[in-house]
């Protein structure tokens, strides 16, 4: 297959292929669409599928048992729209050059651009026969949509979507997913994420599905989440988000399975009023802060009426009054007598 320089579509899945990918592949770099799901494929994700094969579109390795980390060459593949590596065993941390996914990024999918790609005229044909021929391979694919596999054809054309759900990744939410703003669907479900949720979260305003259940995640929900309009499916069960669930918009749609699973979460979907969280949980930080300034101004005015007490009670009479003045220094001066002489005769002994 590695000689098939010109191959523009490779599907392989559902079978029981194992090993590892083989090098050879790298030469195919016109690749448009690689899927290999389904199979029992294993070993690390090469790095040369995001050096060599940068035309790719739609990359799906989906259901085999990759391990190792994301490699952060898959970050070269400026033109990926769908990108599937669920159910595998990868695990570290997702690499923070999501932003690199110049397709991902646009708001819009450059049709004309794509299909150019896709769909080719054969000119040749027309010089021979004098008549216009288009040669296409029609893409088609199987994906989790909304929590249920579906059958998309021609999903270059509709689709932006990022799957990285069922696999062992750590670390944070990379805030960098925050500008793939033409995304349609995001799962990071079923993974060890911690950390908070990306406070711009609502930038992807075109995002219909959003799972990302079966975290650690904690903190708040953002509240830039009631911004996405479009958004449809939601899932952040099963973590350790706290406070009040956001309000406003279409939140209120989403009933108690989205949020399940976070014991300190309240509001109306999960029929747990948030009375407690506003007066204890919300102001923690000004409680705090507040108790701190009493106890500073407290501390503040007790040295100033001590210095003040310890000056005039001890100092201002032996300064004001002659008699306590002349019995202080008569004092004074009987101490310093006393600890010379005792000096002294330290001294004397010594040399003896």
């Amino acid at each position: 297959m590695g000689s098939l320089v010109n191959l523009e579509a490779l599907v392989l899945r559902n079978n029981s292929l194992m090993g590892e990918l083989h090098s050879s592949l790298k030469n195919c770099n016109n690749l448009i669409m690689l899927d290999v799901s389904e199979n029992m494929l294993a070993g690390p994700i090469p790095s040369w599928v995001g050096e060599n094969m940068q035309q790719l579109i739609i990359l799906i390795m989906r259901g085999n048992h990759f391990s190792g980390k994301i490699p952060l060459h898959l970050c070269y593949l400026k033109r990926i729209q769908l990108l599937d590596l669920s159910k595998n065993k990868l695990s570290e941390e997702i690499p923070p050059c999501l932003n690199n996914f110049t397709a991902l990024s646009e708001k819009m999918i450059n049709r004309v651009e794509t299909e150019s790609r896709v769909y080719w005229y054969n000119s040749t044909y027309y010089e021979i026969y004098n008549l216009i021929s288009y040669s296409y391979y029609s893409f088609h694919i199987t994906w989790m949509w909304k929590g249920m596999e579906q059958d998309f054809r021609r999903p270059e054309l509709t689709v932006l979507s990022i799957d990285l759900s069922c696999n062992n990744l750590i670390g944070e939410i990379p805030k960098e997913i925050t500008y793939a703003l033409g995304l349609v669907s995001l799962n990071l479900s079923r993974n060890n994420l911690s950390g908070e949720i990306p406070s711009d979260i609502g930038n992807l305003s075109l995002l219909e599905s959003l799972d990302l259940s079966r975290n650690q995640l904690y903190g708040r929900i953002p509240s830039s989440l009631s911004q996405m309009d479009f958004l449809q499916n939601l899932d952040l069960s099963h973590n350790s988000l706290s406070g009040r669930i956001p309000l406003g918009r279409h939140m209120d749609t989403f009933d108690a399975s989205c949020f399940e699973g976070n014991a300190d979460l309240c509001g109306d979907q999960l029929n747990k009023s948030c009375a407690g969280y506003q007066t204890l949980v919300k102001p923690q930080k000004a409680e705090v802060h507040g108790e701190y300034c009493v106890f500073y101004e407290a501390l503040y005015m007790s040295l100033g009426i001590g210095f003040f007490t310890g000056f005039w009670g001890l100092l201002g009479p032996l300064l004001l009054w002659q008699p306590w003045r002349m019995t202080y220094l008569r004092f004074l001066n009987r101490l310093i007598d006393y600890l010379f002489v005792v000096v002294e005769v330290n001294f004397a002994k010594r040399q003896r």
